[in-house]
């Protein structure tokens, strides 16, 4: 996967990051800035897979 798509999902998944850490916070679950950069890590893993199912979709 090329930087500037990654520097794209990063984005992408630091506008929902409030979001989830009110999820976490309501669920007792603390938010480790440790902890945080593999789950974001996973993250862009997985909207690199499906951007590329897309693209696949979208040849066909």
């Amino acid at each position: 996967m090329n930087t500037e798509k990654q520097m794209e999902f990063m984005q992408i998944a630091l506008k929902y990051l409030p979001e989830a850490k009110a999820l976490l916070d309501e669920s007792g679950i603390e938010l480790d800035m440790s902890k945080l950069q593999p789950v974001i890590d996973l993250l862009s893993k997985v909207m690199s897979d499906a951007y590329e199912l897309g693209v696949k979709d979208a040849q066909k």
